[in-house]
């Protein structure tokens, strides 16, 4: 059991935030719109996943870097941060990128 996976992506939320809070990009800018856009891909990819898990295609497997704490069967508490990272960082490239046009 190791907070190493989670510290690291609770790291990179933290960066993300910092990212977001300085430049306006999303939440520090535009709250419920920004809520709503990062909420559609994050179901999105968390249905992805139970829906694999219940086909059988994906499995949490023994990684000695992770908590082996589960919110579904096989799947990790550390997924749930990490599609939180992977949506967060989309929506900040996004609004990055729109902002510089």
């Amino acid at each position: 059991m190791s907070f190493a996976y989670l510290g690291a992506l609770l790291f990179s939320l933290a960066g993300l935030t910092s990212l977001d809070y300085k430049y306006k990009l999303a939440f520090f800018g535009k709250l419920k719109r920004s809520a709503i856009t990062l909420a559609i891909p994050y179901l999105f990819f968390v249905i992805w996943d139970v829906a694999g898990i219940a086909a059988g295609i994906f499995f949490r497997g023994d990684a000695s870097h992770m908590l082996g704490v589960t919110i579904f069967p096989e799947f990790p508490i550390e997924e749930a941060f990490f599609l939180g990272v992977l949506c967060y960082t989309g929506l900040l490239l996004t609004a990055g990128i729109a902002r510089r046009r």
